[in-house]
C-alpha cells in the first residue's frame, strides 16, 4: 500500500476517533464535568476506535496483546501531550472548548501516525506472521 493511501486511510481513521472523542466531551461537560475531565472519557472510548480502525484499515495488520500495549503505549504519550496543550489552551485563550481540543487533536496526529506506522503495526511483524502460516 502506499504511503498517500495509508496516510489518507490514517486520517479518515483518525478523524473517526477524532470525532468520537469530541462527541463524548460534548456529551458530558453540559453534565457538570470539567472539560479536562470529560477528555479523560473521550480518550478512552476513542482509542479503541483508532486501534481497530488502524489495525483493520489503515495498516492492515494482524493484532495481538503486542500491537495492543504498543498502540496504548504511543496513545498514551500522545494523550499526555494532548491533556497539557488542551489545558494550555483552556487557560490562556479564550477559545471554545470544543474548538481548542479540535486543534489540539489535529496537532498531535502527526506524532501519532509516524508512531503508530513505525512502532505499532510494522512491516517485520506482519512477515514473521506470515512466516508462521
Amino acid at each position: 500500500m502506499s504511503s498517500l493511501s495509508q496516510l489518507t486511510r490514517f486520517g479518515c481513521t483518525g478523524a473517526a476517533a477524532s470525532a468520537v472523542h469530541l462527541c463524548v466531551v460534548a456529551a458530558l461537560v453540559p453534565f457538570e464535568l470539567t472539560p479536562l475531565a470529560a477528555n479523560v472519557a473521550g480518550f478512552a472510548i476513542a482509542f479503541h476506535v483508532s486501534y481497530h480502525g488502524h489495525r483493520s484499515w489503515t495498516f492492515r495488520r494482524p493484532g495481538g496483546p503486542r500491537e495492543y500495549k504498543r498502540m496504548l503505549a504511543v496513545s498514551l504519550l500522545a494523550f499526555a501531550l494532548n491533556e497539557l496543550l488542551y489545558a494550555g489552551l483552556l487557560k490562556w485563550t479564550r477559545l471554545d472548548y470544543r474548538v481548542a481540543l479540535g486543534l489540539v487533536l489535529l496537532t498531535v496526529a502527526a506524532g501519532t501516525f509516524a508512531a503508530t506506522r513505525v512502532w505499532v503495526f510494522t512491516r517485520e511483524h506482519r512477515a514473521a506472521h506470515q512466516g508462521n502460516r
